[in-house]
């Protein structure tokens, strides 16, 4: 029982950091309607920013994120801005095409420059538990990143619902017409989107860092990541997002107490494909036309 118990509370920690995860993901399929095969990797690029940056720093991961930030904020504004934009208003297909080839560009730039061996960031908090008992204990890295995934969703939440940027987004998203008639550049919106999905993705990309091995391949792997959180969740739905972060970070480790560490993520996939079978639009969607 005390193990099912630590798998429980490792699964809801856990579904912190892929709410993370999904978090840019869902952004971009909420406000353009498109799906980014590169977020995965536009992720990995981040972890692999901030591990140079901060290796220059004496593993400084604040000066480090604070960078990282920034940089990919510029990259998804351009990325946005001078590729996606060109297409966006051709159809589903072609911006699928450009994220595609995006993605590849990137893992192969990344295994070009930094090899195909597993690196980490490594930090004091990484390896140490924050509570311990006979009963479970609490890992110090799981426990910052769920709590600075809430702060997160709970910051984008406001911007989003308080601030005429955060209207100005919905009002693209619900209306595109209307919006332009309004006097809103909906394109430039769209670059604003994208900067700020890249935002929260180089903040998931450091907790993976801190988190786990990564490796320039690994990016597809977050992508799915973040594909089953979003679809759980319901795409554009931030609050969502966490809660389908969580469902499947406990469907992975419930499901690795029953069948065996091996079956981990095969439980999670057998999850989304059961919510998606039944509820395809996802758990906590709202209409979204």
């Amino acid at each position: 029982m005390e193990v099912l118990l630590q798998l429980i509370l490792n699964g809801i920690l856990l579904g912190g950091l892929y709410a993370m995860i999904g978090l840019g993901m869902s952004l971009i399929f909420g406000i353009m309607g498109i799906i980014n095969l590169a977020h995965g990797d536009l992720m990995i690029v981040s972890t692999y920013m901030s591990m140079v940056v901060a290796m220059r720093f004496s593993g400084n991961v604040f000066i480090a994120l604070l960078i990282t930030v920034v940089v990919m904020i510029i990259i998804g504004f351009l990325c946005q801005t001078f590729l996606i934009n060109k297409v966006i208003d051709k159809g589903p297909e072609p911006p699928l095409l450009i994220t595609f080839g995006l993605s590849i560009i990137l893992q192969n730039v990344l295994l070009l420059i930094f090899g195909a061996d597993a690196k980490n960031i490594p930090t004091r908090v990484s390896s140490e538990n924050i509570v311990t008992t006979p009963w479970f204990s609490i890992s110090e890295i799981y426990l910052i990143n769920f709590v600075i995934s809430i702060v997160v969703i709970l910051l984008l939440s406001f911007v989003m619902k308080k601030t005429y940027f955060g209207r100005a987004i919905r009002a693209t998203s619900g209306d595109i017409v209307a919006s332009e008639l309004v006097g809103v550049n909906t394109k430039r919106i769209y670059a604003y989107t994208m900067a700020l999905a890249m935002a929260t993705a180089s903040i998931a990309g450091l907790l993976i860092g801190m988190t786990f091995t990564y490796s320039p391949s690994t990016g597809t792997q977050y992508l799915i990541f973040a594909f089953g959180v979003v679809v759980i969740g319901g795409m554009g739905n931030l609050v969502g997002t966490l809660l389908g972060g969580i469902i499947l970070g406990l469907s992975q480790m419930v499901g690795s107490y029953f069948f065996g560490t091996a079956y981990q993520l095969f439980c999670g996939y057998i999850v989304l494909l059961v919510i998606l079978t039944f509820r395809p639009q996802g758990l906590f969607a709202g209409a979204r036309k």
